[in-house]
C-alpha cells in the first residue's frame, strides 16, 4: 500500500473537479469556462465507429470554436463521467474515465446515445490550474434513434428555448 502525499491528495481531487467542469461547461454551452478546461496547446480526438479517421482538433480556440459551433442551442446535450483512474506525476497527469452521453437534434429528428472511456492526459499549467492537455475516448457503443420512429417524442423543455430565463 503506497502512502500519497497531501500534494497529490489535491492534484487528484483538482483533476477529479476539472473533468466534472469539462462535462458540465459543454453541457451548459459555457464556452469561456469550457476553454478554460483545455490548455492552449490542447489536442484532441473524436471519433466513432461510423467515423473511418477520428476528429482532430488542435488547440483551445480550434476544439473550443468547433463545440461552439457545433453544439449550438438547437442541440442538447448531458455527459455522465465516472469511475476516474488518475495518476499524478508532478505537474503532469494522465486519467481514464468512464462516460456516457446523450445527445438530442430535433432539427435532424435523432437522439444519439452512446458510451466509453475517455483517455486524457493533463498539466498544471504556471497559474497552477490543471487543465486538460490530450483526450480522446474509445467508444463501447453508440446508438441513433430516429424521431421519425418515435412519434410519441417530444422535447418539453430546454435551457436554450426563446424564452427561457435560463441559458
Amino acid at each position: 500500500m503506497s502512502i500519497r502525499s497531501l500534494e497529490e491528495l489535491a492534484a487528484l481531487e483538482d483533476l477529479r473537479q476539472l473533468k466534472y467542469r469539462y462535462f458540465r461547461t459543454l453541457d451548459l454551452k459555457r464556452w469561456d469556462e469550457f476553454a478554460d478546461t483545455l490548455a492552449d496547446d490542447v489536442v484532441a480526438r473524436y471519433g466513432t465507429h461510423a467515423l473511418r479517421d477520428p476528429l482532430v482538433f488542435e488547440g483551445r480556440a480550434t476544439l473550443a470554436g468547433f463545440m461552439r459551433d457545433s453544439l449550438g442551442p438547437a442541440v442538447t446535450t448531458v455527459h455522465v463521467a465516472n469511475h476516474p483512474e488518475l495518476t499524478v506525476d508532478g505537474s503532469r497527469a494522465s486519467g481514464s474515465w468512464a462516460f456516457e452521453d446523450t445527445v438530442i437534434v430535433p432539427d435532424a429528428k435523432s437522439v444519439i446515445r452512446g458510451a466509453g472511456y475517455y483517455t486524457d492526459r493533463y498539466r498544471c499549467d504556471d497559474d497552477g490550474r490543471w487543465r486538460i492537455v490530450e483526450t480522446s475516448y474509445d467508444r463501447i457503443y453508440e446508438s441513433i434513434t430516429s424521431l421519425d420512429d418515435t412519434p410519441s417524442f417530444k422535447l418539453l423543455s430546454h435551457m436554450w428555448e426563446a424564452g427561457s430565463q435560463q441559458g
